[in-house]
């Protein structure tokens, strides 16, 4: 049954987030108007004011709040290093494991046709001119190992090569402390052909 008035309007809002089914959006809803109206405030003005004031990156369309974003500011970083990712959350990811210090160049999604997402989708406008100005000496794809990421890598590649950018391909395979026994075929193939000298 839904419910109706403001209770039931937070509840059915809540579950627009990913992984919040009904009955998470209801602990949520309940946790805040019973044991956290103040968290609750936090939470809607700091919400509201990210929607209002946080955008896109001019160079590398990572979300910030700045016209251009602090790892592009960044003197410190090798400039002629982009690492290609799909989504803001993955430049956070690899940057708290400080694996890399380049730049980024964020897609917003995967190359799908039958969703409608295509090269102009993805940013490509913006990112060939980069390749072509001869300023970028390696391009690191760094796209998730789904069918869509690894066709969006492919693509990317040959765009590179076309500008001669040496592209390279992030390492798939057997997770550290992971067991032969629990890898699927597919993470195992990727693993074996990804394989280095020791």
């Amino acid at each position: 049954m839904q419910r109706k008035g403001l209770l039931g309007q937070l509840i059915q809002n809540l579950c627009c987030l990913p992984g919040v089914g009904n009955k998470s959006a209801q602990r949520m809803a309940f946790h805040l108007l019973q044991r956290d109206r103040n968290g609750g405030l936090r939470l809607a003005e700091s919400l509201l004011e990210a929607i209002e004031k946080i955008g896109y990156c001019q160079h590398c369309r990572i979300l910030t709040e700045q016209t251009v974003c602090d790892i592009c500011q960044d003197d410190g970083r090798d400039q002629s290093q982009i690492c290609i990712v799909e989504n803001s959350s993955d430049v956070w990811v690899i940057d708290q494991a400080s694996v890399f210090k380049g730049r980024y160049f964020v897609l917003h999604g995967r190359l799908s046709p039958l969703d409608g997402i295509g090269p102009d989708e993805l940013g490509m406008d913006k990112l060939e001119p980069l390749l072509k100005s001869g300023a970028v000496k390696e391009l690191i794809l760094a796209t998730n190992s789904t069918v869509e990421g690894e066709a969006t890598a492919f693509f990317i590649s040959q765009l590179a090569k076309k500008y001669q950018v040496p592209a390279s391909r992030i390492a798939h395979g057997v997770p550290m402390g992971g067991e032969l026994e629990f890898i699927d075929s597919s993470t195992l193939m990727h693993a074996f052909n990804g394989r280095r000298e020791v």
